[in-house]
């Protein structure tokens, strides 16, 4: 039988070099299986959905944690990150994978569903829905109380095998990425997989209003107003909330004492596998 890539017939002998210049899907998959990166994950998910974005083709990934504060403005920057990869998108397909949310009270979850549904289905690109476990389908009911099935996962993004997990380390500067997003900074991405290095910052807010009455509150009290399901929410979320109201307080004006002369922090992945920090 003959050998094909993409459909096409391989004219051989040639050498390795010329066959990838000939199929360009061929180099854009050896550059991911040579990349330092092999897992995506996130977790903490109660509301909250988990976008994972893959294209078949050249194996290029995303994944997303989405709150429904501005679904239709990520929706269409999940998608041009994927397609700034390839430049044979025609080779292989987007397809989709939601997971998250569940039958909660204020009908967040539902809201959510709907919205990332309804942005997919506006982009021009066909993009094909894989995995679908959301809010109803994402739910267990124990004693009347509402909760997620899964609250996290994870994707490798050399196999595309997708599986429930949980991360006690989430990388560097966790206070810092989570105090940006506690002040409601808009996603971004912070992994540039040319140079493949975590790219984190130069970040800006305004002092975070009233920190020490928040701080002051009790576990109850955090939950009801910080939480979008206090009864659903993992044992160390008020913890999480306590630390990044710390440091907020710590730096109320983060320009001017964490990233010194307004420099992004960089960080890449020794041999061990361990991110250090980078000098450029």
């Amino acid at each position: 039988m003959p050998l094909l890539v993409e459909g096409r017939r391989v004219r051989l002998p040639q050498s390795a070099g010329d066959l990838v210049r000939a199929h360009p899907p061929l180099e854009e998959r050896a550059r991911l299986l040579r990349g330092s990166i092999s897992i995506l994950g996130s977790d903490d998910a109660t509301t909250c959905h988990i976008v994972v974005l893959r294209h078949t083709g050249n194996g290029a990934t995303c994944l997303t944690h989405c709150d429904g504060s501005d679904t239709k403005a990520e929706v269409p920057l999940i998608v041009n990150a994927i397609k700034s990869f390839s430049d044979h998108p025609q080779c292989g397909r987007l397809e989709v994978h939601l997971v998250g949310g569940f039958s909660d009270d204020r009908q967040l979850s539902q809201k959510l569903t709907h919205q990332l549904l309804s942005e997919f289905d506006r982009q021009e690109d066909d993009i094909h829905l894989v995995t679908l476990c959301v809010t109803e389908l994402n739910d267990r009911e124990e004693n009347e109380t509402h909760f997620p099935v899964i609250y996290g996962i994870a994707i490798n993004i050399k196999t595309a095998e997708i599986y429930r997990a949980s991360f006690p380390d989430r990388g560097p500067e966790e206070e810092l990425r989570a105090a940006r997003a506690l002040t409601g900074g808009p996603m971004i991405s912070i992994y540039d997989a040319e140079t493949e290095q975590l790219r984190i910052g130069p970040y800006s807010w305004t002092p975070f209003p009233h920190v020490d009455f928040w701080l002051q509150l009790d576990d109850e009290q955090i939950l009801e107003n910080l939480s979008t399901s206090p009864l659903a929410e993992p044992p160390h979320f008020v913890e999480h909330i306590r630390s990044t109201l710390r440091f907020l307080k710590k730096y109320p004006h983060p320009s001017n004492t964490l990233f010194p002369e307004n420099k992004a922090l960089l960080y890449k992945k020794n041999e061990a596998g361990l991110w250090e920090k980078s000098s450029s």
